[in-house]
């Protein structure tokens, strides 16, 4: 008998009699009665930026006082057309290494790791959100889930081409706990939380 299988042997002959039951994954994130503060509290803790609006004229108010709109801008939004591109979806992936800012919806996000799920539906090109220097996402306040079991149990069963989960600007650090933010993507996101 080989080694390989007199460990397994050992092993399966030393197996506890009883069966415990998995935990009930159901209760995760029940105990937090305030999803969106924690939503917004881990987006910050990974260098990203939330902002609360009602609609999208917000939205659009918030780009005019903050944003240079002489720089290439595009989105996937008809409502942010005043300040943004929508016809670049069908372009080469390549013509978009000068866009400052892609703005996209989200079909939901994750209060426990800020992740916003968004799927090639909403992306208009998969390469939209890593390639543009800036980063914003539009996701309705009631679409935050509490954990990642939820998110993997609405996405399970869906069908799509392409889909991530995006939590922050790209960022990494290296042994000596050095984070630097934009390193490898958007140098920075912004989420807009809207009612």
């Amino acid at each position: 008998m080989s080694s390989k299988a007199e460990i397994l042997k050992k092993i399966k002959q030393n197996q506890p009699d009883f069966v415990t039951d998995l935990p009930d994954l159901e209760v995760l994130g029940s105990e937090n009665p305030n999803i969106l503060e924690t939503y917004k509290t881990v987006l910050k803790n990974i260098g990203g930026e939330s902002v609360e609006v009602a609609n999208y004229s917000e939205i659009l108010d918030f780009m005019r006082n903050n944003y240079a709109l002489d720089r290439r801008i595009i989105t996937t939004i008809p409502e942010l057309a005043e300040v943004a591109s929508l016809d670049w979806k069908n372009d080469d992936p390549h013509t978009l290494q000068d866009v400052e800012l892609a703005i996209v919806k989200a079909h939901f996000g994750v209060a426990e790791n800020s992740a916003l799920w968004v799927t090639d539906d909403l992306l208009g090109q998969r390469v939209a959100p890593f390639i543009a220097q800036y980063l914003a996402i539009v996701v309705n306040k009631i679409d935050i889930l509490p954990m990642m079991h939820q998110a993997y149990k609405k996405i399970g069963n869906l069908e799509y081409g392409f889909g991530t989960f995006i939590a922050g600007p790209s960022k990494t650090a290296d042994i000596e706990q050095s984070l630097v933010l934009g390193a490898h993507g958007a140098r920075g996101l912004i989420v807009f939380l809207l009612d």
